[in-house]
């Protein structure tokens, strides 16, 4: 893909702000979500623990800029909260292990990245080619934009209110979608540049205006936009109306006494590290096509340089400096790397000023009621866009794989249908929870048989460096007459 800015460029200070800014809007509303969520879950005598969205909002940034140090500010992708521990919080505040379970099983899920970062510096990251061609990390990068397919159309459809169905939602979020594409194939080379906030900004002034008119005749269906955030904000006026710290969970878990939190002992750390654990080695699979479908979309590949170990070790240092401030383990987010394709912008000091914006701004308050009053189907026509690049950008790796190959064919099928199918394997009982004690979700079954199925039709063997083609170096190639800055705008 020809990029307009690369990994190494430096755009004009303004033009750098409104990309940081474009980046936040993009991961805002899900690392927002994830604290709140959490939030919700109780403890065996019905209390629950607070965590706060905006510390999670400076927990990000921080955790972003330890990644972008780790890795020699050569990936730009953002670290947002992530949501795949969420079961494994909810077991562990379950559990009654309070604040202090919670950071500890985001600190272990940390060690897991800096664990495995380790071994493959000792034994190098050259088998991740080998193990993953083309031919399975293409499907894999495809699963993981379809899998969070279902996020972005449910929140179009329901706002993200349980049991609800709304054709008004839906159009504002198709409108913010076709907004995006709009601005993005028929706008000048300056809107081409910003089409997220073009998008998010035209499908938050129509709900708006559905809201004031809902308002006004008192017709609930089009009451799409909360402004519950500015009330919580301004309501009384205060100093902290305006500025106010972030509830960070470290300082939560010293000064907090919940009712019915249980002493951290040897048994508490062994039941934390056996939920978080596991969930953090079938991660690895993530993390490696992540960086599989940043790389393809920069033209440079990640896995070798600034290579794995130090992309995971970045991930998992700030994952957990991350938690300790925001209470939530990060990772990174395919809508920064959506916004980097869409944008062809992949300069890292977009990302780093992205990242000191959020710490920032997690002190104004203000600023924290807006993201927070952006309505989910706004968010949900957006994630269209991002998340069906992400999942394009997988199928563009299997272009030099021969489909016609029952081999390949066998593959990729193994792959897609256990991915899309939901196939995940469960172990265990969780006794606080009930669920399962360790769940390997689809997305990491799902690589699971394709690796598998890889090794049967070719007998056992991994294939061989010349037949199987870099998933880098494919779409690399296929994307060269992609060219954001010249496309002529009619």
């Amino acid at each position: 893909m020809k990029l307009i800015y690369d990994v190494s460029d430096r755009p004009k200070f303004s033009q750098t702000l409104v990309f940081a800014f474009q980046q936040m809007i993009a991961i805002m509303a899900a690392t927002l979500l994830v604290p709140i969520l959490m939030s919700t879950y109780a403890m065996s005598n019905g209390n629950t623990l607070s965590f706060d969205p905006a510390a999670a909002l400076f927990g990000a940034g921080i955790g972003t800029i330890v990644y972008t140090l780790c890795t020699k500010r050569k990936s730009p992708v953002f670290l947002g909260s992530s949501f795949t521990f969420l079961g494994a919080y909810a077991a562990v505040i379950g559990m009654n292990y309070g604040y202090w379970g919670v950071l500890i099983g985001i600190t272990f899920a940390g060690l897991v990245y800096v664990v495995l970062a380790l071994i493959i510096k000792a034994i190098g990251s050259g088998w991740v080619n080998k193990i993953m061609p083309a031919v399975i990390i293409g499907p894999i990068v495809t699963l993981i934009g379809l899998s969070l397919s279902s996020t972005a159309t449910g929140w179009m459809s329901s706002n993200g209110i349980k049991d609800y169905y709304s054709l008004v939602t839906i159009l504002v979020g198709a409108v913010t979608f076709l907004a995006i594409v709009l601005v993005s194939v028929k706008g000048s080379k300056t809107l081409r540049l910003i089409p997220f906030i073009i998008g998010v900004g035209a499908g938050y002034i129509l709900a708006l205006i559905l809201t004031l008119i809902g308002n006004a005749a008192d017709i609930a269906a089009l009451q799409i936009l909360s402004f519950d955030s500015f009330k919580a904000a301004f309501d009384p006026f205060t100093i902290q109306s305006i500025v106010d710290y972030p509830k960070f969970t470290i300082l939560k878990a010293f000064t907090e006494n919940v009712e019915g939190v249980l002493p951290i002992d040897g048994a508490a750390i062994g039941n934390i590290a056996m939920t978080f654990v596991p969930i953090g080695v079938v991660e690895l699979a993530q993390h490696i096509a992540d960086h599989k479908n940043l790389g393809s979309i920069i033209n440079k590949d990640l896995i070798k340089d600034p290579g794995l170990d130090k992309t995971l070790i970045g991930d998992g240092v700030g994952s957990i400096v991350g938690g300790i401030f925001g209470g939530a383990a990060n990772t990174t987010y395919g809508e920064s790397i959506g916004c980097v394709a869409i944008t062809g912008n992949a300069s890292v000091i977009s990302i780093i000023v992205a990242s000191f914006g959020c710490m920032i701004l997690s002190f104004f308050t203000p600023f924290v009621a807006l993201i927070n009053s952006i309505p989910k189907c706004v968010m949900g026509g957006a994630c269209v866009a991002l998340y069906g690049f992400i999942a394009v950008s997988g199928l563009q790796m299997l272009h030099k794989v021969d489909l016609g190959n029952s081999k390949n064919l066998y593959v990729v099928s193994a792959i897609l249908v256990t991915g899309i199918g939901g196939l995940a394997l469960n172990f265990g009982t969780n006794p606080a929870t009930g669920g399962p004690l360790l769940t390997v979700t689809a997305l990491a079954t799902a690589l699971i048989f394709g690796i598998v199925t890889n090794l049967v039709v070719n007998n056992g063997k991994l294939q061989a460096d010349e037949e199987a083609t870099d998933a880098l170096s494919a779409h690399a190639d296929n994307m060269e007459n992609v060219d954001f800055e010249n496309d002529d705008a009619e």
